[in-house]
C-alpha cells in the first residue's frame, strides 16, 4: 500500500510540475524548477539507482564499482528526488537504511519548501 502511494505521490507531483509550467504559474526564468529540469534529474536519478542495484548484485561475485549514497542523496536534492523515491520503492533499493531514509526525506522537504516560497514571493 505504502509502495504505491509513494509512487503515486512522485508522478502526481511531476504531473502537477508539468501542468503548473504549461499553464504559465511556474516562471520559466528559473529554469531549476522548470519540468524538464525536474523530469530529467528525475530519470538519471531512477537510472542511477538501478544500475547501483545492479552493481549491488553483482558485488557478491566480484568487485565492482558502486554508486556511493552521497551521489544519490545529491541527485535527489538538487531535484531528482521523484526519480529516487520511484527507484526506491519500485527496485526495492536503499528502501531499509534509516539513514538514508530520512537524508531523501529531509531533500524531498527541501525542494518542496522551496519551491513553495519561490511562488509565495514571486506569486
Amino acid at each position: 500500500m505504502i509502495k504505491k502511494t509513494l509512487i503515486t505521490f512522485s508522478l502526481l507531483f511531476l504531473a502537477v510540475i508539468w501542468l503548473a509550467y504549461l499553464s504559465q504559474y511556474l516562471p520559466i526564468y528559473i529554469p531549476i524548477y522548470a519540468p524538464v529540469y525536474i523530469s530529467a534529474l528525475s530519470l538519471i536519478t531512477f537510472i542511477m539507482y538501478a544500475w547501483d542495484k545492479r552493481q549491488a548484485k553483482q558485488s557478491t561475485h566480484k568487485k565492482v564499482t558502486r554508486t556511493s549514497e552521497r551521489t544519490l542523496q545529491l541527485l535527489s536534492l538538487f531535484g531528482g528526488w521523484p526519480g529516487a523515491l520511484i527507484a526506491q520503492q519500485w527496485l526495492r533499493h536503499k528502501s531499509q537504511k534509516r539513514r538514508f531514509i530520512v537524508v531523501l526525506w529531509l531533500c524531498i522537504i527541501l525542494n518542496a519548501v522551496s519551491i513553495l516560497s519561490l511562488l509565495f514571493l514571486l506569486g
